[in-house]
């Protein structure tokens, strides 16, 4: 079996960092599946979709360690080209990827303790980012 379902929230870009952790295993739950997997998958091309534990210290470490990793101040032939500014946003989500898939078992997502699903929005600007996530298994 196989069930989809999309969720949108506003971000405010700059990796600005959203814990969807409780509306993912509401979607896990509500699919009726019981085991599989779960795929979070980001739309778009400046964002990411990973795992954290998710509190403001740490938030603001990875928003630091991504702004020394990709300069926001980067130069980049994408901005030159299209005169967006956002060259670097894309080369973050590259590095980081759009989707991660986890494992389901008794339907619930399998995460460790202090494990939650976070969308990071690299771009330069607020956004309303749309997430789909598809549960697969029986």
């Amino acid at each position: 079996m196989v069930y989809g379902e999309a969720i949108s929230l506003a971000t405010g870009g700059f990796s600005d960092i959203k814990n969807i952790t409780a509306e993912v295993k509401e979607i896990v739950h509500s699919s009726g599946i019981k085991n599989g997997l779960v795929n979070v998958c980001v739309i778009g091309s400046t964002a990411s979709i990973s795992t954290i534990e998710f509190e403001p210290a740490l938030v603001e470490d990875v928003r630091e360690k991504l702004e020394v990793l990709v300069s926001s101040s980067t130069r980049s032939r994408h901005s030159e080209t299209w005169g967006d500014d956002n060259g670097f946003s894309h080369i973050r989500a590259t590095l980081m990827g759009p989707s991660i898939t986890l494992p389901v078992a008794d339907q619930d997502i399998i995460l460790g303790t202090w494990q939650q699903i976070v969308v990071i929005d690299h771009d330069n600007r607020a956004r309303s980012r749309k997430i789909f996530i598809q549960v697969m298994g029986e």
